[in-house]
């Protein structure tokens, strides 16, 4: 499924006019192995997290160099629980595979696409794996916003 899932990003980025820049690498499996192998900073990077929340599966958008305020997510949706969707599910509901997932929802992938604050406003651009280990995109920040249309708000920290 992930050369589907490439096939329609390069759709919908073309479809919409998007300027993107495809680069392939090595497998890389973290953000830092990604950063690394496109020749951009850490905090460019769109890493995409899968999470259940209550009994829904949403896609949260942060900055590669950032961790996960998931406090946040649950104030803001108002739901309980929430909860990384493991590496069975996350092949079950997108092919893919953790470290491959991209930064869209609908029509990409099927979830609610939501973005923290920081991303895409600290750099002018987004990089991100695109369906593959082996295979990124790097794409205005102003055309990843208007064309994944995430709803946006502070959900990242530091880590720790």
């Amino acid at each position: 499924m992930s050369a589907g899932v490439l096939d329609r990003i390069r759709r919908l980025l073309d479809e919409k006019h998007a300027v993107y820049r495809v680069v392939d690498h090595l497998p890389t499996r973290t953000s830092e192995e990604s950063a690394a192998a496109r020749g951009e900073p850490l905090d460019v990077g769109a890493k995409a997290l899968l999470l259940k929340t209550d009994d829904v599966f949403r896609l949260f958008i942060l900055c590669a160099d950032l961790g996960l305020d998931s406090g946040a997510i649950r104030k803001q949706l108002g739901v309980k629980k929430t909860r990384f969707a493991t590496p069975e599910e996350l092949l079950e509901l997108t092919g893919l595979v953790p470290g491959s997932v991209p930064p869209f929802g609908e029509p990409v992938l099927p979830f609610e696409l939501y973005a923290d604050d920081q991303i895409g406003v600290r750099h002018d651009r987004v990089a991100f794996n695109a369906g593959s280990l082996t295979t990124s995109i790097i794409l205005s920040a102003v055309d990843w916003q208007r064309i994944a249309n995430p709803q946006r708000f502070t959900f990242a920290k530091a880590k720790e």
